[in-house]
């Protein structure tokens, strides 16, 4: 096997299985692949289905192998060890070089564990995001700890992130700062609109001429009853700002569609719509006012588009945003999100200093960063990347 390795092109296969892994797989996925000496493949376990596709489609890529494991309803004891051993199985089949993982997920943390079992090297997209509470986000942050030792190779979004992960031990001489990937599929996005999707878009407003405000919620650990609470919360606000339209995309598990409809029932000015293919979504975040969301990358994207958001947690593990005042930490009940909600909506110069504040996550060329550190690793033949530095 190893002799096979020296023969051939050095393999590298990108694992990922949810939309927003896609999102920030896709740029690095194009970046990669054409390099000389690289062998790049796309191995899915498509943990979520219908919105996995959309996004696949919308980036160009195809998977060399999909999985399928999305079940309804299934435990995450469940899709863990199934997606521990298919993807074992799969990387015995390929014998790569390197597996690259993104972020937090079920699939991200499988990946990784199938290849150390493996002995395969390990690289992490969006390595060093910490919130500090094992429980929230959950199962996220154990799984970014858990991805972080296994990997050798760290693609740290911002230097905060780093000093994370050099705090916990991780060698120095593994951590690239690259900025985030999300900025680089946002901005291609937005750069390359397609007709039918700005035409969808406004079709979702229906000429709305008000403000508009997106909202999204969908974690677990807010499945106790702050879904509800944060959609009553955004509902309400909506009906004290009468020049204020809001787009709830509700995600498709059951009981997050159930608390939603709750939450917002019998409100005007609230209109409940699927999740939208991304090039979609990326206009309507365009064209929004404000974003109420519990979404991580939602956090990194619109402030490139000079857009507040409204964070329905309570804790960040990308306190950078908060920071520089473009994400608004609120919490995931209901006096909370009015407060910031109604502050931003009434209030038009704290809306400016937040919409104007520079975007500390990244500049459109994370990608390359990451694809220049796998070729110095794996390759040789380029230098080590510089660090990304915000407003570099």
């Amino acid at each position: 096997m190893p002799a096979e390795r020296e023969r051939r092109e050095k393999r590298v296969v990108c694992i990922f299985g949810t939309r927003p892994e896609a999102i920030k797989m896709a740029p690095v996925v194009r970046a990669l692949s054409g390099r000389p000496g690289l062998d790049v493949r796309v191995l899915l376990t498509a943990q979520h289905r219908e919105l996995l596709d959309q996004v696949m489609e919308q980036f160009g890529l195809t998977a060399d192998a999909d999985l399928g494991l999305m079940q309804p309803g299934q435990p995450l004891e469940e899709l863990t060890s199934r997606a521990l051993l298919r993807l074992h199985a799969e990387l015995g089949r390929w014998d790569p070089d390197l597996v690259l993982v993104h972020g937090d997920t079920t699939t991200t943390l499988a990946g990784a564990l199938a290849a150390f079992y493996r002995r395969i090297p390990v690289g992490h997209v969006e390595a060093g995001l910490r919130s500090f509470r094992l429980d929230a986000p959950f199962p996220e942050e154990a799984n970014r700890l858990l991805t972080d030792h296994l990997s050798s190779l760290h693609f740290a979004p911002t230097a905060r992130a780093r000093e994370n992960l050099l705090r916990e031990g991780i060698a120095p001489e593994g951590i690239l700062v690259t900025g985030n990937t999300a900025i680089d599929a946002l901005l291609w996005t937005v750069e390359h609109p397609a007709a039918d999707e700005i035409a969808a878009a406004g079709k979702l407003s229906d000429g709305w001429q008000g403000r508009l405000v997106l909202a999204e919620t969908h974690r677990r650990e807010s499945w106790d009853g702050a879904i509800e609470e944060v959609a009553r919360a955004v509902a309400d606000s909506a009906q004290a700002h009468p020049d204020v339209l809001v787009l709830y995309s509700v995600h498709p598990n059951p009981i997050v569609q159930e608390a939603v409809r709750r939450g917002t029932a019998g409100r005007q000015r609230v209109r409940l719509i699927e999740p939208q293919p991304y090039g979609v979504w990326a206009q309507l975040m365009r064209r929004a006012h404000v974003i109420v969301t519990d979404s991580g990358g939602i956090q990194e994207e619109a402030p490139s588009l000079h857009t507040p958001v409204v964070l329905a947690r309570q804790v960040s593990e990308r306190p950078e945003g908060v920071e520089a005042g473009t994400v608004h930490l609120a919490g995931n009940d209901y006096p909370g999100i009015r407060r910031v909600l109604d502050r931003l909506l009434a209030d038009p110069e704290a809306w400016r200093r937040s919409a104007e504040a520079s975007n500390p996550f990244g500049d459109g060329r994370a990608a390359e960063r990451i694809a220049q550190g796998v070729e110095w690793k794996l390759l040789g033949t380029t230098e080590r990347p510089a660090d990304f530095r915000t407003g570099s």
